[in-house]
């Protein structure tokens, strides 16, 4: 690939549900996101729906498949169609930054692009004209992932847009349909979002690698810290270069969950 002017930035976004699409606030402010960027050469997702261990990338051949891993939803919402290009030299230029830290890359050729992935991309690249590939999380471990993102990060000069798709809060009893989607939010989802808004402010990794200890209702928050896990790939693909510079660019709450999502440069 041929080397960038200026390396991509990194993002870590809210990505929602399937029915983010009919919520015109937020899909205008993913779609305003994508204007401001650099156009990408191709997409590199991590979502926090793919736990795999040994590492995996999805299908790379012709058109992206997707994964509709969800139920329960209205048949709307499964006719839903992303056909971006797969991108089997990012796969390859992976495989290459993994292999010199001693990982194997694995390819799952079954495996095509879940709700985290496809739902924010439908919004920001509505075209599906940019090769996407999705990587999987071989753990949950802050620390691993976070050293996963900093050897990911020379992608970035080669036009590759990292993205960690998670939630900033992500505890789904406090999903409140009856309370609208503006609707206050619980205290523990507004306090736990206030500190990371700081923290991711301040750049203080070493708070974000340690959150379950420093967070407020970090336990409440996040019962189980996959949505948030993505976000320590984009912490490492953006510190390996100059340190983390994080700006907030959406924020505020959906039923009760916060959506806030940063660009890191």
């Amino acid at each position: 690939m041929t080397p960038t002017a200026d390396p991509m930035p990194v993002l870590y976004l809210s990505h929602g549900a399937p029915p983010l699409a009919d919520d015109t606030r937020w899909t205008a402010e993913l779609a305003a996101w994508s204007a401001e960027l650099p156009r990408p050469r191709n997409i590199l997702m991590v979502s926090a729906h793919w736990e795999s261990a040994p590492i995996a990338v999805s299908s790379t051949s012709g058109t992206t498949p997707l994964v509709y891993d969800f139920w329960g939803f209205p048949q709307k919402y499964y006719e839903v169609t992303y056909a971006a290009p797969g991108a089997p030299d990012l796969a390859t230029s992976v495989a290459g930054l993994l292999a010199g830290a001693g990982e194997h890359l694995h390819q799952d050729p079954d495996r095509g692009l879940d709700h985290g992935a496809y739902v924010p991309l439908v919004e920001m690249y509505p075209e599906a004209d940019i090769p996407v590939l999705q990587l999987s999380m071989p753990t949950l471990d802050p620390q691993r992932l976070f050293a996963l993102g900093r050897r990911l990060a020379p992608l970035r000069d080669e036009g590759t847009l990292i993205v960690g798709s998670g939630f900033t809060t992500h505890n789904l009893r406090w999903f409140n349909p009856r309370a609208g989607a503006d609707g206050t939010p619980p205290t523990p989802s507004s306090e736990f979002d206030h500190w990371a808004a700081e923290t991711m402010a301040a750049g203080d990794v070493d708070s974000l690698l340690d959150f379950l200890a420093k967070a407020p209702a970090a336990h409440e928050a996040h019962p189980r810290t996959e949505h948030w896990a993505p976000l320590y790939v984009a912490l490492g693909a953006a510190d390996a270069s100059a340190g983390i510079e994080a700006r907030s660019v959406i924020d505020g709450f959906w039923f009760g969950l916060s959506k806030r999502s940063w660009q890191l440069a």
